[in-house]
């Protein structure tokens, strides 16, 4: 795998003829809204098949598959033109094999709200080994109901493991640490919604779970903790392992309300998996920077594993970006928007694209009608490239994407070409 990056004069019809590679399979990978408005320092991702199958009568991704000794899955990962779907004709050509090897194994892990759009949906569980609908929250001993049933069942049809995700989102779709309290200090109430965690797994068909605390007070640290270590001990019986997804801290004594509960140590004796949530350094009111730099990243990861094994760890990895008004004023907030957007957007706006080589992330600046000045960062194949080979580096367990409801086609052909993506059915 080649990641070109866009120069002036470019086209697609000249990458094709540069790296040698056909156009159609440029364009199949890259998956771009139109081909012919390249930007500036954009990526391009070039792979080169080594071994590709041309579909007679008869065929299915199945019976390839086994010919080749592959998988169907894989078959779909290698060929992102298929949507996720078994839609073959005579003539097609499949690859079975490109010419980069994987680095290693991962298990990828992505969030979805249960309005996530159902053909994207489809199109990337083929390089999921775990789906979490997000999300569950509760009001003392109940769970709130969620409309999670097409999500759970599409992972169990694609041999994806669902995640059952608990949350401490109040009425107001906030982290409330008073809500994470008023559960920790009663006994009782714990023990009758983790037996509802249960029943609720056992019926929907859920694999895993996963608690996501957050702004946890610091009094709680170890309350949370045990709370932890009851819910692993009820769930062992069916064999279902527990994550929790963490904070992004550096030290042990890190202040700050969202890391004051979080208390690594402990937390990694009472779960089987964590998730660091290394991402949100640059946010809806921060100034404008990256939300995942890689020395910021980095620093999580190497803190984490002074209480972690590498095998219990899954590194977050942001799938959107932020557009910032100049100049930064405190109180102000940015725009939330996906990756292919943002591309999008520096091509509305002719905008160069740069890359920060420390933060290792993608940006531009562009004046809108008004005459404002923005200033825009996000996720590319570089970026995406940068965070899996973290990952891969320090030997972690898994990756998990928050989240899958905004479409990054780039995102999961770099994927497919670093790592082997981990089976958890």
């Amino acid at each position: 795998m080649d990641i070109h990056v866009v120069q002036p004069g470019d086209t697609m019809y000249r990458l094709a003829q540069q790296y040698g590679v056909s156009m159609e399979r440029l364009l199949q990978d890259n998956q771009l809204p139109d081909p012919s408005q390249l930007v500036v320092g954009q990526t391009i991702v070039v792979q080169y098949p080594e071994l590709t199958h041309i579909v007679r009568a008869g065929d299915s991704l199945y019976s390839i598959a086994q010919m080749h000794n592959t998988t169907a899955a894989q078959l779909l990962r290698n060929n992102p033109a298929l949507q996720g779907r078994d839609l073959l004709y005579p003539g097609q050509v499949i690859v079975v094999k490109y010419a980069s090897r994987p680095r290693g194994t991962l298990s990828v892990n992505a969030y979805a709200y249960p309005t996530v759009d159902r053909d994207l949906l489809r199109s990337t569980l083929p390089y999921l080994s775990l789906l979490t609908p997000f999300t569950y929250r509760f009001d003392e001993e109940e769970l709130i109901p969620l409309r999670d049933e097409a999500l759970v069942n599409a992972a169990l049809q694609s041999r994806v493991a669902p995640v059952l995700h608990l949350s401490n989102l109040d009425r107001d779709e906030r982290f409330s640490g008073e809500l994470a309290h008023e559960l920790l200090e009663d006994e009782e109430d714990q023990k009758e919604l983790i037996e509802e965690i249960v029943r609720t797994a056992d019926r929907k068909g859920y694999q895993w779970v996963d608690v996501d605390f957050e702004f946890v007070q610091a009094e709680d640290a170890r309350a949370y903790a045990r709370f932890l270590s009851r819910l692993r001990r009820a769930l062992a019986p069916s064999g279902r392992p527990l994550m929790a997804a963490l904070a992004p801290k550096t030290s042990a004594s890190q202040p700050g309300r969202l890391y004051e509960g979080i208390d690594y140590h402990l937390i990694a004796q009472s779960v089987d998996f964590a998730l660091l949530m290394t991402y949100e350094w640059g946010n809806l009111t921060s100034p404008p920077m990256a939300v995942a730099p890689l020395p910021q990243v980095r620093r999580v990861v190497e803190y984490a594993l002074t209480e972690f094994t590498p095998n219990q760890l899954f590194l977050g990895v942001p799938n959107y970006g932020y557009d910032w008004t100049l100049p930064f004023r405190q109180g102000s907030r940015a725009r939330s928007l996906n990756n292919v957007e943002a591309v999008r957007l520096a091509w509305n706006r002719h905008a160069a694209i740069r890359y920060d080589e420390q933060a290792q992330a993608p940006w531009f600046r562009y004046v809108d009608d008004q005459g404002g000045e923005h200033e825009v960062w996000f996720e590319d194949a570089r970026s995406i490239q940068a965070k899996l080979n973290l990952a891969l580096d320090y030997g972690l367990y898994g990756a998990g994407y928050w989240n899958l409801d905004r479409p990054f086609p780039q995102n999961w052909v770099v994927l497919n070409a670093m790592a082997d993506i981990r089976s958890e059915m």
